[in-house]
């Protein structure tokens, strides 16, 4: 009779069994486990002497598999035998109640952790899993979030895993003190924080919700800010952040030493400024006597950095290093500088261009491989691959090379934005009714960095079809080459209606070339015809202008162009001036006449959130020769893109049959203050703005009259949606006249500045 002793290791205590020589090994109770996954584990063989420590260490071994719930060694005479428990397997894991999260976001995270379909159920890492959603929940000011975990058994040793949630009230942050200030007021203080008590668009930002990271981030604003304002010593002491019993509203109470107030008196350089010491005191944005101000520190230190950058040393150190004397409460500000060693780029990498071309991006960059380092050139080929508008974020950052002290690796890293737009305009006057325009743009086809568009115009006064493909590098050297091919049918806004029409059909050929960094001057060509089809409420001017030159007029204009571009960015600019003139010239064929368009754009930053925006266009046209200068060629203006708050195309000189038909001269004065939207995170393109425009458009025998201008305030919401870009503005004209016709809601897709 064979006797058979039971093994249990735990707690330091086990039954003791003589060693003996393994004749054999079983394994019992496996259902799902491979038998090889166990026999793998065991530290002894078929043949070997097995003995208590062997033991031990098989069933530790075997147990942190995590396969299984229990383990137990038998010996039956020569035989051991190894018994064991299989953990149940997880069938579903689901969750119930929760809205402040996806689901599938939940479930990714449990099977991050392991808790999934098909995996060993782990009652501890169950609880683990309660225990950091109920953490999430806090982050989202749920306090009073509650979460039960049910375990099911089901068949084949299987288990349903349920996470039950009570996600409750979100707790509202009730008030919120700054103990200590003395030279701010406390509300002044408070309105730097992203958290607030509560306002009337905290329902979308959130804002009353408390988050640590939320607060950290205000705390660091509020460091900033005294430490802009010479406060060099300010600190916060202490931060109390209390929850009333109920867990719905929260308490904040920071405790600041402001510290006294410092002002430079001098600003000292030290170190190897390579004998340039002049150009880089030109650079010190901070001066003698002002408050000492922690950002205009940091300023002039990236400064001197980006000036040691020019000139190929790119591990330039540079210090800015306060000297207080406590006694007058005066600093001097020394900066200490040290070039280190010159660099040359070994190589330029691009990374996060999922479909643009890499050559795309690598022909705007004017930092080449095996060149010196230039910090000038490479915030250049950065600002280049950003104007390109096919990305939402571009960065450039610096990689030391391994075992090459001298060289560097420079990396691009981009972001793509959808390059193709559907673009939709609509609108609504007594006029037309309604109005809809459509177009289909591919800014980056196929990422070859070339441009494709189809728009259509199902205006019922304005009807067009053009096409139109750019080729940004047509040559190597960077002549860029456009094609327009294009039947506009259009007549001018009529309240009392009529179908006559102008009609224009032609093709153009445009080539930019690039004279600078950022100037291109365009030449080109065009051949049109335009038809003016007589009809019912047809305005006097155009029966006029065919009676004296036929209804169909052929020209073959000529065009010369020129663009400046140093603006920070085309998505979202804060700095930076656009400038464009265009002229056209009518030589050739039955029109002959000069037209001429100018814009200006300007950019001025006032804050990290705030962008002071000009925007001025004028426009002027003259026929040549004994020739008036075509009806169909004037200028229109009102609306988007010019004096918001009155129709589109309805300012300027009418007709009398009340038709308004638009004039050889036009100005635009556009101004706007914008701001981010609250709320929307790391979308730079998604922007609040309040706007003053003045405008007008004149006919070709009077006199540009200011006392005639029309204006318009308001405000309106702009973003790089996408399906376009959006704007959306509510104005109320300010000058306005007897018969203008007032639009105060305008909004449009594809539309800019």
């Amino acid at each position: 009779m064979s006797a058979a002793v039971a093994l249990v290791f735990a707690a330091n205590t086990a039954w003791a069994v003589t060693p003996f020589a393994v004749r054999d090994i079983r394994i019992e109770g496996l259902q799902r486990v491979e038998p090889g996954t166990v026999f793998a584990s065991l530290p002894f063989r078929v043949g070997d002497t097995y003995n208590d420590d062997q033991g031990s260490a098989a069933i530790r071994t075997l147990f942190a598999l995590g396969l299984f719930k229990d383990v137990r060694l038998e010996v039956s005479g020569d035989v051991l035998v190894v018994v064991v428990e299989e953990r149940p397997t997880i069938a579903d894991v689901e969750f119930v109640g929760s809205k402040e999260f996806d689901k599938d976001v939940l479930k990714k995270s449990m099977r991050d952790v392991g808790l999934a379909d098909g995996r060993p159920f782990d009652k501890a890492l169950a609880d683990r899993a309660e225990q950091e959603l109920k953490r999430q929940y806090i982050n989202k000011s749920l306090y009073a979030a509650d979460v039960v975990t049910t375990v099911t058994p089901v068949e084949r040793n299987r288990v349903n895993l349920t996470f039950t949630i009570t996600e409750g009230e979100p707790a509202k942050i009730k008030d919120i003190h700054i103990v200590g200030a003395k030279a701010f007021s406390e509300s002044t203080l408070r309105n730097l924080f992203e958290l607030d008590t509560g306002g009337w668009l905290s329902w979308y930002t959130k804002s009353d919700r408390y988050t640590r990271a939320k607060l950290n981030a205000d705390i660091e604003t509020l460091r900033s800010y005294y430490l802009s304002r010479g406060y060099l010593e300010f600190k916060v002491d202490s931060t109390q952040v209390a929850i009333s019993p109920d867990k719905q509203s929260i308490s904040i109470t920071l405790n600041v030493t402001e510290g006294e107030r410092f002002v430079v008196s001098a600003v000292r350089l030290e170190g190897n400024f390579l004998g340039k010491e002049d150009e880089f005191k030109s650079l010190v944005s901070i001066k003698p006597g002002e408050a000492y101000n922690a950002d205009l520190v940091a300023k002039t230190t990236k400064a001197f950095k980006d000036n040691f950058g020019s000139f190929g040393f790119a591990f330039a150190q540079v210090e800015a290093r306060p000297e207080i004397d406590r006694t007058t409460n005066r600093v001097v500000l020394v900066m200490q500088a040290e070039p280190s060693r010159r660099a040359y780029v070994r190589k330029v990498n691009v990374a996060g261009n999922s479909r643009t071309r890499d050559e795309v991006i690598r022909r705007e960059f004017r930092q080449f491989e095996s060149s010196w380092y230039d910090g000038d050139k490479i915030k250049l080929s950065r600002d280049r691959v950003d104007r390109l508008g096919y990305f939402k974020e571009v960065g450039v950052e610096t990689q030391d090379v391994a075992g090459s002290p001298d060289q560097v690796d420079v990396q691009i890293n981009v972001e793509e934005k959808s390059s193709g737009s559907i673009q939709l305009g609509a609108g609504f006057s007594s006029a037309e009714k309604v109005s809809l325009s459509f177009s289909i743009k591919q800014e980056n086809a196929f990422g070859s960095g070339n441009y494709l568009g189809l728009e259509v115009n199902t205006s019922k006064y304005n009807q067009a079809i053009v096409v139109s493909t750019v080729d940004p590098y047509f040559t190597t050297g960077g002549i860029s080459r456009s094609i327009d091919v294009y039947h506009r049918a259009t007549k001018p806004y009529n309240d009392q209606g009529g179908n006559y029409q102008l009609v224009t059909q032609g093709a153009g050929l445009k080539f930019g070339v690039p004279f600078s960094e950022l100037d291109t001057v365009y030449f080109g060509a065009a051949l049109e015809r335009t038809t003016i089809k007589p009809g019912t409420n047809i305005p006097a001017a155009y029966l006029a202008y065919a009676a004296e030159f036929g209804y169909t007029s052929t020209a073959a204009p000529l065009s010369i162009g020129w663009s400046r571009d140093d603006r920070d960015s085309t998505l979202a600019p804060s700095s930076g001036v656009y400038q464009r003139l265009n002229s056209e010239l009518g030589v050739f064929g039955d029109a002959r006449y000069t037209r001429t368009n100018y814009q200006y754009q300007q950019y001025v930053p006032l804050t990290k959130q705030f962008t002071l925006a000009f925007n001025g266009e004028a426009g002027w046209g003259k026929g040549l020769g004994s020739n008036p200068f075509p009806v169909f060629k004037n200028f229109y203006g009102g609306g988007l893109g010019s004096v918001r708050g009155f129709e589109q195309g309805t300012l300027g000189p009418r007709d009398v049959t009340g038709s308004v038909i638009g004039g050889p001269k036009k100005f635009t004065l556009n101004t706007e203050i914008q701001s981010p939207f609250p709320g929307a995170g790391n979308d730079r393109t998604l922007r609040l703005f309040a706007f003053a425009d003045v405008g007008n458009v004149y006919g070709d025998t009077e006199k540009v009259r200011l006392n005639e201008t029309r204006a318009s305030v308001g405000v309106g919401l702009s973003w790089i949606s996408p399906v376009g870009p959006l704007r959306l503005a509510y104005a109320k004209p300010v000058r306005k006249f007897a018969g203008d016709r007032i639009q105060p809601l305008q909004f449009q897709i594809g539309t800019s500045f």
